[in-house]
């Protein structure tokens, strides 16, 4: 994973950090969190508090493997706002991707 830029105004992107945090996981399942954090821009303790909600939300599950963990995201799960209620997390995995 490359780091994010560090010049670039981040004022405000079209997702959010939960989105940006998955998409990591989605490409790179075994991926430590502090690389995680690197290339969303936040702590290291802000992505641990995401991947918590996420799995308490069913989206990922999380599985030990050796000294690491590996993260399965429940494709199926249906996103949370009312306004995208009707997708699930794989439309927009599939679209940003």
């Amino acid at each position: 994973m490359q780091p994010a830029d560090k010049n670039a105004s981040h004022t405000w992107t079209f997702l959010s950090n939960h989105s940006h945090v998955l998409l990591c996981l989605h490409r790179s399942p075994d991926c430590v969190l502090r690389e995680v954090a690197l290339e969303v821009g936040i702590t290291e303790r802000a992505v641990q508090k995401i991947v918590s909600e996420m799995e308490a939300g069913g989206v990922l599950t999380r599985t030990r493997v050796g000294r690491r963990n590996r993260y399965t995201i429940n494709k199926n799960c249906k996103l949370r706002h009312p306004i995208e209620a009707h997708r699930r997390v794989a439309d927009l995995l599939e679209f940003v991707n």
